[in-house]
């Protein structure tokens, strides 16, 4: 297995030396914005909910570590941090009592939603000296995909677009998606790890239904590519079985499997398909599986494209967001939503994806111990500790808050 054009990427257990790993190899020393990240990297975007679940009442959420309540107002979705300066209640409590405020259920302390100001306070009268001078953080706030998403800055700067960060085809192309958005547990350096991970779809989903008559490889010989802001596993080697010296054959062929095919494939992860969507193969994928900051994994299939966005809470607990999307308009969005609803969201997007949510909140690391495979992680960890060093590069004075 092998990294192609990504300086710095040792092969996991060696060192850039090629002498044995030394024992803090087994650590995150060599990734050190990526092991300081354990609530999420400050200077993205974030999916939070369907857009269709932000209404007039504030909702709580944590993001990032920081407690912000979402509401809508006139159409429009605004984030605040979740908290009264004055005795500390959640904003997400209260209400709203004027047009463009929400108000805080304790005092009636009113904040205006678009800039955080404190706009009133009902039980202080009109001529309160506090209004105009206290105010709560606001969030920049966008919605695409159908959802919400918020931005947490590094310091005080201003967000760069939202498309920039979403993957270039759904912004170029009409499509049409299903998903699910759930709260796990495990940090949300596991689940993103979990996703790109080069083995564990051939082990752990062995028994999952949405497999049932598709036979998954035993091992791979895989390297890493990066293209653009994008990494992507691309398979030279695929095989189907395997003898164990000392302990015998595994496969996972079964006789009710479709039979696998004798081609080296890199849309989908179980053959070679005989036709590929258009959209997606005018993208020109090197690998079916893709992953870019902070934290977008990508699945490539023959005629849809599963994402999956990994959103911090703080450091126990992460935001499942994953997506699935089909290119088509028209009536042919009806089949997919009847494909979608009937099956898919229960076989991929719940018992196919609750096996990973399983092992991402028993996963227990660092101390680790990686393998040949595992360079897929460390490839991520090194993508994302270099496109982290020049964001905050970008930033001057913000090297030592990250």
């Amino acid at each position: 297995m092998t990294v192609e054009d990504a300086p710095g990427t040792a092969t996991p257990g060696r060192s850039r030396r090629g002498k044995a790993a030394e024992p803090g190899r087994q650590d995150w020393k060599s990734w050190p914005h990526y092991d300081g990240a354990a609530a999420g990297f400050r200077g993205y975007w974030y999916p939070v909910t369907w857009s269709s679940h932000i209404t007039g009442k504030p909702q709580p959420f944590t993001l990032c570590g920081e407690r912000i309540a979402l509401i809508r107002d006139a159409g429009t979705a605004y984030a605040l941090h979740d908290r009264c300066p004055h005795r500390g209640v959640p904003l997400s409590e209260g209400d709203q009592q004027f047009p463009g405020t929400v108000s805080c259920p304790y005092h009636g302390w009113t904040f205006d939603l678009p800039t955080g100001k404190l706009a009133a306070v009902i039980t202080d009268g009109p001529g309160c000296r506090l209004t105009g001078k206290l105010g709560v953080r606001t969030y920049p706030v966008e919605e695409r995909l159908g959802m919400v998403w918020v931005y947490v800055p590094v310091a005080d700067e201003e967000p760069h677009p939202i498309d920039s960060q979403l993957p270039e085809e759904l912004v170029s192309h009409p499509f049409v998606m299903g998903g699910r958005i759930e709260p796990r547990g495990g940090n949300w350096r596991f689940a993103c790890e979990n996703g790109f991970d080069e083995g564990h779809a051939k082990y752990l989903h062995r028994t999952a239904l949405w497999r049932l008559f598709k036979p998954m490889p035993t091992w791979n010989i895989t390297r890493i590519v990066p293209k653009g802001r994008w990494i992507f596993r691309v398979q030279e080697e695929v095989h189907w079985e395997a003898d164990f010296p000392g302990v015998g054959h595994w496969s996972n062929k079964r006789w009710w499997k479709t039979r696998p095919p004798k081609e080296t494939f890199n849309i989908g992860n179980t053959g070679k398909a005989d036709r590929i969507d258009p959209v997606i193969e005018a993208q020109e994928f090197p690998g079916f599986a893709s992953l870019s900051m902070p934290g977008v994994l990508r699945i490539a299939y023959p005629k849809f494209i599963h994402y999956e966005f990994y959103v911090p809470v703080d450091e126990d607990h992460h935001r499942y967001v994953g997506v699935m999307v089909n290119f088509t308009e028209g009536w042919e969005t009806l089949r997919f939503y009847a494909k979608y609803l009937g099956a898919v969201r229960w076989l991929f997007h719940g018992q196919f994806s609750g096996q990973d949510a399983w092992m991402v909140d028993v996963t227990d690391a660092p101390p680790e111990k990686l393998y040949r495979p595992d360079i897929s992680l460390t490839a991520w960890r090194n993508l994302s500790e270099e496109e982290y060093a020049k964001k905050l590069a970008a930033l001057p004075g913000t090297e030592e808050k990250a």
